[in-house]
């Protein structure tokens, strides 16, 4: 939560899941909760869901992803990312997805690399729904399209 605004109360994680499972029957797509078989049930969240606030690249789907700290670094979130990314591209014909966050973010952003999106300086932004004085405020953009060599779910 290092690069989010702050943690949800319960009511705003009951109103996340309600959106995430709405998303799923709308648009045929969402975040899925990850686990690791033998580990654990659930370690976060990977998936896709749509940019529903006013931004320039909007209308657009974000891949994005939500992993306990314990579970960094073992390549789960690329790995689970790729299979989301995969899915959009050949089940839902997406012609490009994105992903976003504060520049500072260098964990998320190797994962963006690793995926094969690329970022381009000029596209950076300021996130509309956080204040203007929010340190978080600045955003990267990547972009990825089907035809990028890192889309396969494995």
């Amino acid at each position: 939560m290092e690069y989010l605004p702050a943690k949800l109360s319960p009511a705003e994680s009951a109103a996340l899941v309600e959106r995430i499972e709405a998303s799923f029957e709308t648009n045929g797509f969402g975040l899925w909760a990850v686990e690791v078989p033998g580990e654990t049930e659930c370690i976060g969240f990977v998936g896709l869901a749509p940019v529903d606030f006013d931004v320039f690249f909007a209308p657009a789907v974000e891949v994005g992803w939500r992993l306990a700290r314990a579970f960094w670094g073992r390549g789960l979130a690329t790995e689970a990312a790729r299979a989301a990314v995969a899915f959009g591209f050949q089940e839902h014909r997406l012609r490009e997805v994105v992903s976003f966050t504060t520049g500072e973010n260098r964990r998320s952003r190797a994962v963006m690399e690793r995926l094969g999106m690329r970022h381009d300086p000029t596209e950076d932004f300021d996130h509309p729904l956080l204040a203007e004085d929010d340190p978080l405020r600045r955003h990267v953009l990547y972009r990825l399209n089907p035809g990028a060599s890192h889309v396969s779910p494995r």
